[in-house]
C-alpha cells in the first residue's frame, strides 16, 4: 500500500495523504481519484537525494484510519510526513495519535501554512518534529538528513520539550522557499495509485502542473495571493513541460494529459509560448490537453489564441465560475462578470474545445437571488453549449471556509464564529446511503461545517446543489470517460475535482 519504498531497506519516510473521510466510519462511494502531485514531488526529490521513501494515499485507497495506522507502524519509518487541510484535518489527528510515539512526525500542507501556532499548541498531536510552512521539496530532504537541520533552515518550526515552540533562524532564500521548479526532477509516478490511469476511450490519462503559485486573490480560495504572500509564481519552461509529456508517452504510452495548476491558461506570456511551442511540435498528433483557464483572461484573449488552443491539442478548460451573479462576484474578487463567462464558453464550444464549470452555492452574505442566479447562469450555459454542439459541464460545491483565506479573515472579523465552528468539518452523505447515482461520483466531497452564511438555509443549499448535480448527471456530460487502470468496465464517475 505504501507506493515507491523498497521493503528490505530501512524507511526513511512515509508520506501519508490523509483521507476526506474516515473509511473506518463511512464507506467509499467513488473509485478515482486524482493523484497528490504535491506528496508526490517531495517523494521524487527526497528519492533521487538518497532517501528510501514512500506514499501512502489513503483518499485513493479509501483505507480506514485503524489501518491506516498498522500499515504504517510496520513499515516502521524514522519519518512519517501529512499534508494538513482544513477538511482532513481531523483524520490527521486521528491518525497521529495511532503511530508508534517513536516515529518522527512532519507536518506541512495548507492548514499548516495557516495557523501553524494553534496546530502545535494542539495536545492531540502527540509529537511534531518539524512543521514545514510552504513549499517543502528542498527542505523536507534537508530534514531527513538530520534533524537538527530544522534549528538552520526557514520556515520549520517544532514543538519541543515541554511543549516549547522553536523555529528555524536561518534567513528566508529562494532555494528553500521558492525552488525554481525547471530544476526539480520530473515526479516520479511510483508514487502514485491511479495515475497514469487507462480512460473509458483507450487513452492513458495523466495529470500534471505547468506552474506554482497564483497571482489572483479570490477570497474563498487556499492559493489566493494574500495568503501566499511568501510565494513567488512560477511557471515551467514550456521546453520542460514537453519533456515530461515525453516521457510520459515514453514510460507508459500516455497520450492525454490533465493540467491542475491554476495558470495554465491564465498568463498570456506564458500561454503564448506554450502554445505555440506545442502548436510547432505538432503536439496535437500524440497527445490531448486540459486545463484550468482564467474567465477574465480567456476573455479578452484575440480569435488567434483560441485557434492556436485547437491547433495545439486542448480537448477542455475548466473554469472557475462561482457565482452567475455580478455583485456577488466582485465580493468574492473574481474579476469577472457573467457576460465574461458566456462569451468564453461560447467561444470555446464553438471551437469544439469542451468546458468544465465550478460553483460555489451559499456564499456568506450571498442573497437568495443571487443564488439563483447561479442556478439560472449554469441553465444558459448549458444552453450556449447545446447550441454549438459543445460540451458543458457544471460542478457545484457547498462553500466552505478556508482558514487564512480573505473570506477566513471576514468572517473572523464580524465576532460571529470562532475558529472552532469554521473548521468543524463533516462529511454529509448527498448520495442517501448510495442509493443516489447521480450524487455518488462527488461523495467525497460533500463535506461542511453545517453554518449558514448566507440568506438561504443549508437545506436550501444542498437541495439547488443536488438538483443541478442531478441535471448534470442525466445530460451525461460528465467525467464518465475515466476508469481505474484495469477496470472491467466503464466507471459512473469519479474524477476527484477541487472544490
Amino acid at each position: 500500500m505504501i507506493l515507491g519504498i523498497d521493503t528490505a531497506q530501512v524507511v526513511d519516510a512515509v508520506f501519508v495523504n490523509s483521507p476526506l473521510k474516515d473509511y473506518d466510519l463511512a464507506p467509499r462511494r467513488n473509485d478515482f481519484t486524482l493523484p497528490v502531485l504535491g506528496l508526490g514531488y517531495l517523494a521524487t526529490y527526497s528519492a533521487q537525494s538518497g532517501f528510501n521513501v514512500g506514499v501512502l494515499d489513503l483518499e485513493s485507497l479509501g483505507l480506514g484510519l485503524t489501518e491506516a495506522a498498522t500499515v504504517i507502524n510496520d513499515a516502521a519509518p524514522r519519518w512519517v510526513g501529512l499534508n494538513l487541510l482544513a477538511p482532513t484535518y481531523r483524520h490527521s489527528v486521528s491518525l497521529l495519535g495511532l503511530l508508534d510515539p517513536t516515529i518522527l512526525v512532519m507536518l506541512g500542507g495548507h492548514q499548516a501554512k495557516a495557523m501553524p501556532h494553534e496546530i502545535l499548541a494542539d495536545a492531540l498531536i502527540p509529537r511534531i518534529d518539524a512543521l514545514v510552512v510552504g513549499e517543502a521539496d528542498t527542505r523536507v530532504a534537508a530534514l531527513l538528513d538530520d534533524v537538527n537541520a530544522r534549528e538552520r533552515l526557514p520556515g520549520v518550526m517544532w514543538r519541543g520539550g515541554r511543549g516549547h515552540v522553536d523555529c528555524g533562524t536561518k534567513p528566508a532564500s529562494g532555494s528553500w522557499l521558492a525552488p525554481d521548479i525547471d530544476a526539480l526532477p520530473i515526479v516520479d509516478r511510483v508514487f502514485f495509485a491511479d495515475d497514469p490511469f487507462l480512460a473509458v476511450d483507450g487513452r492513458v490519462e495523466a495529470n500534471m502542473v505547468g506552474s506554482r503559485g497564483c497571482y489572483y486573490d479570490c477570497s474563498f480560495c487556499g492559493a489566493a495571493i494574500s495568503a501566499n504572500k511568501d510565494i513567488l509564481v512560477r511557471t515551467r519552461s514550456p521546453e520542460g513541460i514537453l519533456v515530461e509529456m515525453d516521457d510520459l508517452h515514453a514510460k507508459h504510452g500516455v497520450s492525454a494529459i490533465r493540467f491542475v495548476d491554476d495558470l495554465f491558461l491564465a498568463k498570456p506570456q506564458f500561454m503564448k509560448a506554450c502554445l505555440g511551442l506545442f502548436a510547432e511540435r505538432r503536439v496535437s498528433e500524440r497527445f490531448v490537453w486540459d486545463a484550468t483557464g482564467r474567465i477574465n483572461v480567456l476573455s479578452k484573449a484575440q480569435d488567434d489564441t483560441y485557434r492556436l488552443m485547437v491547433q495545439a491539442g486542448c480537448r477542455e478548460v475548466a473554469l472557475g465560475i462561482e457565482s452567475g451573479d455580478a455583485a456577488m462576484l466582485a465580493h468574492i474578487d473574481k474579476r469577472i462578470t457573467p457576460d465574461m463567462t458566456l462569451n468564453v464558453v461560447r467561444r470555446l464550444t464553438a471551437r469544439g474545445i469542451a468546458v468544465k464549470g465550478y460553483f460555489i452555492l451559499g456564499f456568506p452574505g450571498e442573497t437568495a437571488a443571487q443564488m439563483r442566479a447561479t442556478e439560472e447562469h449554469v441553465h444558459q450555459l448549458w444552453a450556449i453549449a447545446d447550441a454549438s454542439g459543445g460540451s458543458f459541464r457544471a460542478s457545484v460545491f457547498e462553500f466552505r471556509p478556508y482558514p487564512g483565506t480573505p473570506e477566513w479573515h471576514r468572517l473572523m472579523a464580524t465576532g460571529r464564529y470562532t475558529a472552532e465552528q469554521l473548521l468543524d468539518y463533516q462529511h454529509v452523505d448527498l448520495t442517501h446511503a448510495g442509493a443516489d447515482s447521480a450524487m455518488r461520483e462527488r461523495d467525497e466531497f460533500n463535506f461542511s461545517v453545517g453554518i449558514q452564511f448566507g440568506d438561504s438555509p443549508v437545506a436550501e443549499v444542498r437541495a439547488m446543489l443536488a438538483r443541478l448535480t442531478t441535471e448534470q448527471d442525466a445530460r451525461k456530460i460528465t467525467v464518465a470517460r475515466l476508469q481505474p487502470r484495469g477496470a472491467a468496465a466503464p466507471s459512473a464517475g469519479l474524477l476527484r475535482v477541487e472544490p
